[in-house]
């Protein structure tokens, strides 16, 4: 009991590190983790080695995933491609079913970009589309936002995601696919549904950075050289391209057919990747111009804001190993064994707290991954896909005030605090407990 007593002491203290003293949530995980080794008895030694294990085995599959991710979105970026996507909705789906376009649209867009650049590069729709129709800005933005900030924080390989199917042993493919299969009804629970809902009881006009801040006439992509933007087709191509080498990959594995060695190799997440980021460079790249030495600087810019997130990652995996090497997650497995509780409502309530408490959803669903891991993993009954998608659903819960993207949006859609806290938090709340149910009947079915 005492290591129980502990390892609170050390979640207590990880969070006035990073609430109170303000310190780098890397810094914050390093110091908890040897903290609690040592005051549970641990050799200093052994407390270094298990740290250094745990990092690296944190980062040893998930560096390469979230690396390659981050070069295929900075390509898609630069052409345009996200941008005609919607544009090219918008025109199929028409202003009566614009809210749908818009939520597609973000779901596609948000597969491998991250959520603060999709929104970027979507808001000028949402804006054009309030100003045309003359309705709540909500009625629009809210799908966008709520299918780029899901699939954000549930569907790899975007970082949090990625990182907690590592640190709980899911099988990544089996992880991408159920997570777009929740990400789905979750976004269209929250962003159309209750979007529709608060967008009838909160107008929200257009605000007037928007006139300001105008993207570019929808036949021209956001690039420096004023080209076009690439063919829809082959965005979406792009956008699903690692999905379907995966999804066969798992399928293959599933059966003895021909060439199944082949398919296994290709549709591994390294070799997946690494494929889609070869054609984004040559399609979205230098065949529009670039020259090799300009692609190979925009996949080098493209890695740069990864070393946080890496090093959080990396952090959450040493603290993680210090649960298992001190012996408190044995302990605590046998406890969640014999307990009445769900393992799917434990992860979704440690991640809901660190969300809560710190307000990044990917720091939150990493170090949640890192404290819940040594207690659920190997629990009979659970998958470890279904676990971390539960997790995930805890950690995109709360966006408030100490949350960054909680003022972007504020800002974009020139909302009043209380007024982000009615529309942009209660969606998340929203979207968070749809997910935890669709996981509970996804459990149900897959018995």
């Amino acid at each position: 009991m005492h290591l129980l007593l502990l390892t609170v002491a050390a979640i207590v203290l990880l969070l006035l590190l990073i609430l109170v003293v303000k310190l780098h949530a890397f810094l914050a995980l390093l110091i908890s983790a040897m903290a609690l080794g040592l005051a549970a008895g641990m050799p200093p030694d052994k407390v270094l080695r298990s740290i250094q294990f745990g990092f690296g085995d944190a980062l040893g599959f998930i560096a390469v995933v979230v690396g390659l991710g981050a070069m295929i979105g900075r390509f898609l970026e630069h052409s345009g491609g996200g941008r005609a996507l919607a544009d090219w909705l918008l025109a199929k789906f028409g202003n009566q079913n614009a809210a749908w376009a818009m939520l597609i649209a973000a779901f596609l867009v948000g597969l491998p970009i991250f959520f603060e650049v999709g929104f970027i590069i979507l808001v000028p729709l949402v804006w054009n589309l309030a100003r045309e129709t003359k309705r709540s800005l909500l009625f629009y933005g809210l799908p966008m936002a709520a299918a780029l900030t899901i699939t954000h924080s549930l569907v790899p390989p975007h970082p949090a995601p990625a990182a907690a199917s590592q640190l709980l042993g899911s099988d990544l493919g089996r992880t991408i696919l159920y997570g777009i299969a929740t990400s789905i009804p979750m976004a269209v629970i929250a962003g159309i549904f209750y979007g529709t809902w608060i967008a009838r009881r909160l107008y929200i006009p257009v605000p007037e950075i928007a006139a300001a801040a105008m993207a570019p006439p929808a036949s021209m992509g956001p690039n420096d050289r004023g080209l076009p933007a690439p063919p829809v087709p082959m965005v979406v191509l792009l956008l699903l391209l690692p999905v379907l080498l995966i999804f066969t990959a798992t399928m293959a594995g599933l059966r003895n057919i021909p060439w199944r060695g082949a398919a296994v190799f290709l549709g591994h997440p390294f070799t997946a990747l690494t494929v889609t980021v070869l054609i984004a460079i040559y399609y979205f790249g230098l065949r529009r111009g670039l020259t090799r030495e300009q692609a190979a600087k925009m996949a080098a810019e493209s890695l740069a804001p990864m070393g946080a997130l890496l090093c959080i990652m990396g952090g959450g995996g040493a603290f993680k190993q210090i649960i298992v090497d001190s012996g408190v997650g044995a302990y605590l497995g046998k406890l969640l064994i014999t307990s009445a509780i769900s393992p799917l409502v434990v992860v979704y309530l440690v991640a809901a707290a660190m969300r809560l408490a710190q307000g990044s959803a990917t720091v939150a669903i990493i170090t949640a991954a890192g404290i819940v891991a040594p207690i659920v993993k190997g629990i009979p009954g659970y998958s470890p896909e279904l676990l971390v998608l539960a997790l995930c659903c805890g950690g995109t819960a709360f966006s408030h005030v100490n949350d960054s993207g909680f003022w972007l949006v504020n800002q974009c859609f020139g909302m009043t605090v209380p007024q982000t806290l009615q529309s942009w938090t209660a969606m998340k709340i929203v979207s968070s407990v749809a997910g935890l149910g669709i996981v509970f009947l996804l459990r149900a079915l897959l018995r």
